[in-house]
């Protein structure tokens, strides 16, 4: 039945879209296509509603919360009988994090952000586009690896490689926010 209804539902809203008061003046695009078209695709709806430099954030955030799993996993590997519950607790959620990563690289960046450029034959921008391809690939492979270990070196990885991205795509103002509370920590 949801096959059917939900189809039939999204229609009736497009329709209701469409015909909605055409005898008051649009300040805004009056049919699905047209406001597809106006709006800055930004997410699968598109919606608008987040910012690419807090999605920057937020990985440093994961990646924060991985470093802190990973270091209680050792300090506790070194007792003489840790907690399997905490050890299975910490696991799980340095697992998680790294999830959120490569979750956040898929679905956000490369579905909705990273764009092929118009003109393929300008190498320029196709260098570019290649080596955001190429960050974001290897984030996604440090964070795998986040998963399977312990060892920190993959968390700084992870940092180093999402300032690597931020300077390919960020520039001025945003470059300098996202340096001034995450450069500094992690050369």
């Amino acid at each position: 039945m949801n096959r059917i209804l939900l189809p039939c539902l999204a229609l009736s809203a497009i329709a209701a879209l469409a015909s909605s008061n055409p005898s008051s003046t649009p300040t805004t695009p009056t049919t699905p296509a047209k406001a597809a078209a106006a709006t800055p695709v930004h997410c699968q709806i598109p919606c608008g509603v987040y910012g690419d430099k807090m999605r920057i954030d937020m990985l440093m955030e994961d990646a924060a919360t991985i470093e802190k799993g990973m270091n209680t996993l050792q300090a506790m590997d070194q007792e003489s009988s840790p907690s399997q519950n905490q050890m299975v607790r910490w696991v799980m959620n340095k697992d998680a994090h790294s999830q959120k990563i490569q979750e956040t690289v898929a679905d956000y960046w490369l579905a909705q952000r990273i764009k092929t450029p118009k003109d393929t034959s300008d190498t320029a921008a196709m260098a570019k586009y290649h080596g955001q391809l190429e960050l974001l690939h290897r984030i996604t492979v440090s964070a795998m690896k986040c998963k399977q270990t312990t060892d920190l070196s993959n968390v700084e990885s992870l940092r180093k490689l999402a300032l690597a991205f931020s300077a390919t795509y960020f520039s001025g103002e945003d470059l300098e926010h996202i340096n001034s509370h995450h450069a500094g920590e992690h050369k």
